[in-house]
């Protein structure tokens, strides 16, 4: 049988084929429009989404077997708020994760209703970019379109809506919206009372790998593919790239490299960082992960490169970085261009370059790039560090993570080993995983990610250069530090 993963980005649509045996027979990427109505606001319209899955898939299976195909599994980018009106009509345009608009609704749930009583609803304290806070905008600004809602949808879920005719979410991707009991992995009474909204709202929660219906049968006709076709309810993206990296069971851990940076470590019991600097959400394999997740990452390589030095050619610019210059570099870069979330939760904050002199080239701004994303990595390391949590090596998958100068960099400056894997599709994979999981083909996610995840190539650590980076990073950790009280001046 045949399996289609769908990974719901920021930027694109990726739609990946694959068969029961784990091999991926054909990968397509659409893209769509992002808009920026207002400087730190960031919108897509969610028809974007459909019209560019529907015409993917159909792309996808061009040339094979449509027949063979049994289920649809989809990891999507999180927190996105969609609202629905009585006819599930798209109220306004998704509110992204990355939108940092609600800065004063983030403070007064941080701070009024308090970081405890967050904390204990929902193992999270209140940032910018979830779900919850973008409700509170909306019920304060918006107050006429706040008062039609009749389903609250996640991205991915919206997609799963319109193939399958069901409102439904998965415990990973609500773990993102400040509105859910983690440790019970059900809706919280007491966080919708406090956000003004009804339990009839909110999706219906079913595991990442539970069928939650199969394809309407407009859809199938317009998809090419069998009324039987089984839609599972999905994961948002991070878990679903840990599934499709095999970062499950106890002390795995995966860095993503996509237009955000995390870092997952999965965990078969729940628990909180005291400190709430890290996520504690479900996992999609049924328990949890703890998880730092900064708001740009490839992104910031993808900001330096196309929009200010005007290149396409990513490794030619990586080429005359060497490995004598690691930890060297008298630049530094802050990598916060759309604020931050872990573990600073800072929406004020913004990129910085520190360092700058008449002999500073174009490869040291680029190297500090890249090693500013890296110490931001090693910022979320550290608390978990700090728990205790050991971790020594790590799986790292997305599109930075195609670069070897990139692994190196983050090998030596966190000081572990990193798995390359033979699909470094992630969420699309972890997907395709969890579609194969809930039509039978294998017994658990687990299992599944046993079978067919498969380790390609390990990066570790040279101390020489580590030790390097070790001084570095100390310097590193002092910078936003100095510059957080002139960033709310400098933003207005």
């Amino acid at each position: 049988m045949l399996y289609i993963g769908i990974d719901l980005g920021t930027s694109a649509v990726k739609l990946l084929l694959m068969d029961g045996e784990g091999r991926v027979l054909n990968v397509v990427s659409r893209e769509y429009p992002l808009s920026f109505p207002r400087p730190g606001w960031s919108e897509q319209d969610p028809t974007d989404w459909v019209r560019e899955t529907v015409a993917g898939i159909r792309e996808l299976t061009a040339g094979f077997d449509a027949s063979q195909v049994a289920g649809i599994g989809c990891g999507g980018q999180m927190h996105g708020l969609v609202a629905l009106d009585g006819n599930d009509n798209v109220l306004r345009p998704a509110i992204l994760w990355n939108d940092g608009r609600t800065a004063s609704q983030t403070r007064w749930l941080n701070t009024v209703v308090g970081r405890e009583r967050l904390s204990r609803c929902t193992a999270n304290i209140a940032f910018a970019g979830f779900t919850a806070p973008k409700l509170l905008w909306m019920r304060e600004n918006e107050p006429e379109l706040f008062a039609r809602i009749s389903k609250i949808m996640l991205p991915k879920d919206y997609v799963n809506y319109i193939l399958a005719g069901v409102h439904c979410t998965d415990p990973s991707d609500a773990s993102g919206t400040l509105l859910f009991d983690v440790e019970h992995r059900r809706w919280s009474r007491e966080m919708l009372d406090i956000c003004g909204l009804r339990e009839d709202q909110m999706a219906a929660v079913c595991e990442s790998s539970q069928v939650v219906g199969t394809l309407r049968p407009d859809m199938a006709r317009e998809l090419g593919l069998p009324e039987t076709v089984k839609v599972c309810a999905g994961a948002g993206d991070n878990a679903a790239a840990a599934v499709g990296t095999g970062t499950v069971g106890e002390g795995a851990c995966n860095i993503s490299l996509g237009t955000s940076g995390t870092i997952f470590i999965a965990s078969r019991h729940f628990g909180v960082d005291r400190h709430n600097a890290l996520h504690s959400f479900a996992h999609a394999d049924g328990s949890y992960h703890l998880m730092g997740c900064m708001l740009s990452a490839a992104s910031c390589n993808r900001w330096w490169m196309d929009g200010v030095i005007g290149t396409a050619d990513y490794a030619g610019e990586q080429r005359a970085i060497t490995d004598h210059m690691l930890g060297r570099d008298r630049v530094f870069f802050l990598p916060y261009l759309m604020g931050e979330r872990s573990p600073i939760n800072d929406t004020e904050a913004r990129g910085v370059f520190v360092g700058l002199s008449m002999d500073t080239c174009r490869a040291d701004m680029t190297q500090a790039v890249l090693e500013g994303v890296a110490f931001g990595i090693r910022d979320c390391l550290e608390v978990a560090r700090s728990l205790g949590i050991d971790v020594k090596r790590s799986r790292i998958c997305g599109g930075g993570a195609r670069s070897p100068l990139w692994r190196k960099i983050i090998a030596n400056v966190c000081g572990l080993e990193l798995e390359r894997i033979e699909s470094e599709e992630g969420p699309g994979y972890g997907g395709a995983m969890l579609a194969a999981v809930a039509c039978g083909e294998y017994g658990s996610v687990q299992e599944a990610a046993e079978k067919l995840v498969k380790v390609t190539g390990t990066v570790e650590p040279d101390p020489e250069i580590a030790a390097r980076y070790e001084v570095q990073y100390r310097k590193f950790q002092e910078i936003y530090p100095a510059m957080k009280g002139l960033f709310p001046v400098l933003n207005g």
